[in-house]
């Protein structure tokens, strides 16, 4: 009958400038698409070079290889008798443009531009990239030599246009477009487009998936149509994780998802699709509006190809599926995990090494390790081989096969309680509890000998000897405390670069933070102590998220060691003990609680509040709890210490971005770092209010 059509779109674990392994990736993904019977297969966006190329894309290099990629794919046999719908950057007329490529059969039948761009929360495509603002228009475009020699073809169209097959109309959006406002799936739908396509990289924050399905089935539910979703997978070399989740869906139903988190690169999903579901579809709820459609029509580029076939009434359709959703407790024993097994294997390094403090924050990246060998077990015991061949390159054996998570986890991964005369054994006695149930090559150092050594060499220049609060000031103090923190620090490189040395064993360990999103917000931590590292899994998610997450774990894993670290105070454990017991706290040391600073994190990011808007906000929210001098000396306190700190933001160790108030500094949460921390207008305005 000619009605049904099977498509496919897929996540694609792609690595920025990795044109070699885009390539394999993007091939196979075309393979198991033909072979699961599709006719058209989508991929995610700039697939080709890879989405964080970043300021690559001002050199001309990235846009040749791109090229010399796209003539490999159109050479391959692969890629013969489907259209295949890549993504890559390219200049017309010495501008650059993020672009779609349609081609058949060695033929190129469009380039799409991108026409609204991501330039909010962590994008900065206009830097990059310029809008196709040119509505329903298109222009040719002279391809470069070395495409011409494969396709036999000068120029081809370029700009907003669809394409048309001998059964049906595709139209394409990039990432941000669906996001948008004017999504051009409105028109395109009005005017009679049936398969949408979006290519995207979009990235894995807590809490956020439900919104993209939702999105999508918006999308069709509203006109009707198809809709494909492709996205683009893992850590290609940021602090972002790219979390896959392609789907297909089709008037308002979601009938295919693929997986949030994984550890396969290439996943491709495919849908058999009932064309005239649609047309029934549209027929009854859009009848009236199909005509209203802007004046001049989308620009139909024709092609000489079907992507049904004429004995299809046989061939089952896709039917409905509920939209899965991850826990955000699984989010960050997934995504995070994710993150790290690809930031291992890409960086050559032998695994991981993680000061243990036995305190809910080490403990929690501690966690987030042990999940991830988890997940490399299972992919083995499943068959991924490109898993196991990364796993033997980390430890170096080419025979090894991993049989448990534990096994593993003592390979890959050390840790290391750093003890002072301030430490209790309450949290010794957890950190070592914690490393036996997941299995970590654990070890118990005191530090107390380096920090007397450097304080000898302080009191020779000096001739003073600086004493803790008793019986000394508070910036004596605060310095003690620091020189045990950045002590850590030291000591941990140095057993990240040669603790394997020193076992026989080659390579190198990364080192990794464990400092939240909220004592990042503050600065509740010492610059260029154990927050220094190489890269941090929590640093952007709540303290309140990892308490939930490690009860999770206690569950999930039967990490019984985890029930003792979730009912003891949170400390630094930098001042002396007291009779023995913890005289510090870290919600004392801040004056405020983590569930708060939650709440004013969120308001100084998302709403965008100033030290004013805030406390008019909070009086209102907090107003069963605190009187509105109570919420004005909080607020106070806050932006007081926030902006002391700021400067730290500029230092700290590239964190898993995980949250939406998440102030890191490097183009997410762009703000000054010397502030006038009076703030003398604003807290003169709250305190008018106040009085």
């Amino acid at each position: 009958m000619g009605r049904k059509a099977t498509l496919a779109t897929c996540s694609l674990n792609q690595w920025a400038l990795d044109f070699e392994g885009n390539l394999e990736r993007i091939l196979k993904s075309v393979e198991i698409a033909k072979a699961h019977g599709a006719k058209y297969r989508l991929g995610p966006e700039l697939e080709i070079c890879g989405y964080g190329c970043a300021d690559h894309f001002y050199e001309s290099d990235t846009l040749l290889h791109s090229f010399q990629v796209l003539r490999k794919l159109l050479e391959s046999p692969v890629t013969q008798d489907i259209i295949c719908d890549v993504g890559m950057p390219i200049m017309h007329h010495n501008v650059r443009y993020n672009c779609r490529v349609l081609f058949l059969n060695r033929k190129i039948l469009l380039i799409r531009p991108k026409m609204l761009m991501a330039n909010y929360g962590v994008y900065r495509e206009l830097r990059w990239f310029s809008p196709w603002k040119q509505l329903r228009q298109v222009e040719e475009y002279f391809l470069p030599r070395i495409i011409q020699e494969v396709t036999g073809q000068d120029t081809v169209p370029f700009g907003d246009c669809v394409l048309s097959t001998k059964d049906t109309c595709i139209g394409t959006e990039i990432c941000a477009e669906l996001w948008n406002p004017r999504s051009p799936h409105i028109q395109m739908g009005l005017d009679g487009v049936e398969i949408f396509t979006n290519s995207s990289a979009s990235h894995h924050e807590l809490r956020k998936a439900d919104l993209r399905v939702d999105l999508v089935r918006s999308a069709t539910i509203k006109s009707g149509g198809i809709y494909l979703y492709a996205n683009q997978r893992g850590c290609d070399g940021d602090r972002v994780y790219y979390d896959g989740c392609a789907m297909v869906a089709i008037n308002g139903d979601v009938v295919a998802q693929g997986a949030q988190f994984s550890l396969n690169d290439v996943e491709v999903i495919t849908a058999t699709l009932d064309l005239e579901d649609v047309r029934s579809y549209r027929g009854e709820i859009c009848q009236p509006n199909m005509n209203e459609i802007e004046p001049k029509p989308c620009h139909r580029v024709k092609v000489d190809f079907s992507l049904s076939s004429g004995d299809d009434i046989c061939l089952p359709t896709h039917q409905p599926i509920p939209a899965h959703f991850h826990s955000p407790e699984e989010e960050i024993s997934l995504g995070p995990a994710c993150w790290l097994w690809d930031y291992l294997r890409r960086s050559g390094q032998a695994g991981f090494l993680l000061p243990l403090s036995g305190g809910v924050d080490s403990s929690s990246t501690a966690c987030i390790v042990h999940s991830m060998c988890v997940l490399l077990c299972q992919a083995v015991e499943d068959g991924n081989s490109q898993v196991l061949e990364d796993v033997r390159r980390v430890v170096v054996d080419d025979s090894y096969r991993p049989q448990h998570p534990r096994e593993l986890c003592g390979r890959i991964f050390t840790t290391c309680y750093m003890a002072s005369e301030n430490s209790s054994e309450d949290t010794c006695s957890r950190a070592k509890g914690l490393a036996s149930q997941i299995g970590s090559t654990h070890m118990n150092i005191n530090i107390d000998m380096a920090v007397k050594g450097i304080l000898g060499i302080f009191s020779v220049c000096t001739g003073k000897w600086p004493q803790f609060r008793v019986g000394g000031s508070h910036r004596e103090n605060l310095a003690l405390q620091n020189v045990q923190a950045r002590v850590r620090m030291v000591l941990a490189y140095l057993l990240a670069q040669l603790g394997l040395w020193a076992r026989g064993k080659p390579g190198g360990l990364l080192v990794l933070g464990s400092a939240n999103v909220d004592e990042s917000l503050t600065g509740y931590f010492t610059k260029y102590d154990c927050s220094s590292a190489d890269i941090n899994p929590i640093g952007g998610i709540s303290k309140t998220d990892l308490k939930s997450f490690l009860a999770y774990c206690v569950e999930q894993f039967q990490l019984t060691a985890l029930r003792g670290i979730l009912s003891a105070p949170p400390t630094a454990e930098l001042e002396p003990l007291q009779d023995g017991q913890v005289s510090q706290t870290d919600e004392a040391d801040m004056g405020l609680t983590y569930s708060e600073l939650s709440v004013i994190g969120r308001l100084r990011k998302i709403s965008k509040c100033g030290p004013f808007s805030m406390f008019c906000k909070l009086i209102h929210t907090w107003r069963d709890a605190l009187s509105p001098a109570e919420v004005a000396e909080k607020v106070k306190h806050f932006f007081r210490m926030y902006s002391m700190n700021r400067h730290k933001m500029t230092t700290v160790t590239p964190s898993y971005h995980a949250e939406s108030y998440s102030p890191d500094d490097n183009r997410f949460d762009l703000r000054p770092f010397l502030y006038n921390t009076r703030w003398t207008w604003q807290f003169r305005s709250i305190d008018n209010q106040v009085a």
